[in-house]
């Protein structure tokens, strides 16, 4: 089982507030940079990389994180039964 990573948790927590999401929607980078993500971590968010990104985070976070990035749920769903993880 991969290790949560708590920056990114938070980050995805964080957005649940509309305002942050409207402005993570508006400039990812700037609020990417308010949080200590390792290299490995940013890179996978900024490339919407749904199996790596699934084993760091409560699997809600996830799915609701990628609902505010833009992407659609039936897409989300298709990448993380790619995975072959718990929700495959």
């Amino acid at each position: 089982m991969a290790t949560r990573d708590y920056a990114l948790n938070k980050l995805f927590f964080d957005l649940q507030d509309p305002a942050k999401a409207a402005e993570y929607r508006a400039g990812r980078a700037a609020v990417l940079d308010r949080y200590v993500l390792s290299p490995e971590v940013r890179a996978a968010v900024e490339a919407d990389d749904v199996g790596y990104l699934a084993g760091l985070v409560n699997p809600y976070l996830l799915r609701f994180y990628f609902l505010v990035a833009g992407m659609p749920d039936d897409e989300f769903m298709k990448r993380i039964r790619a995975t072959g993880g718990p929700h495959g």
